[in-house]
């Protein structure tokens, strides 16, 4: 069993409902094009050991379980969270069972960053007000 392949963690969340057969194995350009990022991103999270994907001569190899592991990457990515904040994130999830101490907390890093997206889509959403009442001021002097 793979080091990450375990139930009970946030794994569960973002694996495919077919589900991956556990042998399958994606090269570095195939993760690449499904995901929309870059092999440089690929490799960066290789280098920052969130991803350890097997070597076959120079050739990177991704297992299902490293395919999962990336979109729970992308999905912390996506919501805001720091780097720092995603291995945080990947280290909790990587234990064998996630404790309820572990899950509470999991779940009170995400509420929190509810919070700071929520005030970041406050400020937006009065930054789109305000341009378009410049816009319509503009217009209104055509």
């Amino acid at each position: 069993m793979h080091p990450h392949a375990h139930t009970g963690n946030l794994i569960g969340l973002v694996r495919d409902k077919a589900g991956d057969d556990a042998e399958t194995m994606y090269r570095i350009g195939e993760l690449s094009r499904e995901f929309s990022v870059t092999l440089r991103t690929l490799r960066f999270y290789e280098d920052r050991k969130l991803l350890s994907p097997k070597r076959v001569g120079s050739t990177r190899l991704y297992s299902a379980a490293d395919r999962e592991r990336l979109k729970l990457i992308l999905l912390a990515k996506r919501s805001g969270f720091s780097l720092s904040e995603i291995e945080e994130i990947l280290e909790v999830n990587d234990q064998d069972h996630l404790t309820r101490d572990a899950t509470e907390k999991l779940i009170d890093k995400f509420k929190r960053q509810v919070g700071v997206l929520s005030e970041q889509k406050k400020e937006i959403d009065e930054a789109l007000d305000e341009i378009g009442e410049t816009i319509s001021y503009l217009e209104s002097q055509l």
